[in-house]
């Protein structure tokens, strides 16, 4: 199994690319990877919490179950990630690229996704509580069953919505205080 200090020595020779490997269940928690590669990586299990993986690019990998509680992911492409009960909670993604991102059941609980593409991105279930979605580019219709109190839709890039598929009372269209 990969260990943290053998990522940090490669990724501190400059040496970014780690796509295609088994990091499963790997403890990367409080570190920097800006601008990585872990395509179509195995990171199931993972500790990823507080880890800087600003403009990373995660497409295809496996992040099911990972802990990526105030992970830095701005930026990051996430194109196909499989986020499948995945704690980002206090996360990052602002810029992100979720294009087609199983995000269901994922606790999203006060992330920041402001100008993020979640077009396709499967949200059934998950946590989006007072998460702010600012400028975001997702289709209300998307948002079906996922808990959204409080959360920030104000200048969304909606597309084709359904705004009968979103229990209005629980959304906030503009700022709230923290």
């Amino acid at each position: 199994m990969t260990t943290l200090h053998q990522l940090l020595r490669k990724y501190n020779r400059g040496d970014r690319d780690f796509s295609h490997q088994s990091l499963k269940g790997v403890a990367l928690a409080r570190s920097v990877f800006r601008g990585a590669d872990y395509r179509q990586c195995d990171l199931s299990g993972a500790d990823l919490s507080h880890t800087d993986l600003s403009r990373a690019n995660l497409s295809g990998a496996n992040l099911s179950s990972a802990d990526l509680v105030g992970v830095d992911l701005s930026g990051a492409n996430l194109q196909g990630v499989n986020l499948l009960g995945t704690d980002l909670q206090r996360a990052s993604l602002v810029g992100a690229d979720l294009r087609g991102a199983d995000l269901r059941v994922a606790n999203l609980e006060e992330t920041d996704l402001q100008g993020a593409n979640l077009r396709g991105a499967l949200l059934d279930g998950s946590n989006l509580y007072r998460a702010n979605l600012t400028g975001a580019c997702v289709e209300l219709r998307q948002l079906n069953g996922s808990d959204c109190k409080e959360t920030i839709l104000e200048a969304l890039d909606t597309g084709v919505c359904a705004l009968a598929s979103v229990s209005p009372q629980w959304v906030s269209w503009g700022s709230h205080s923290a």
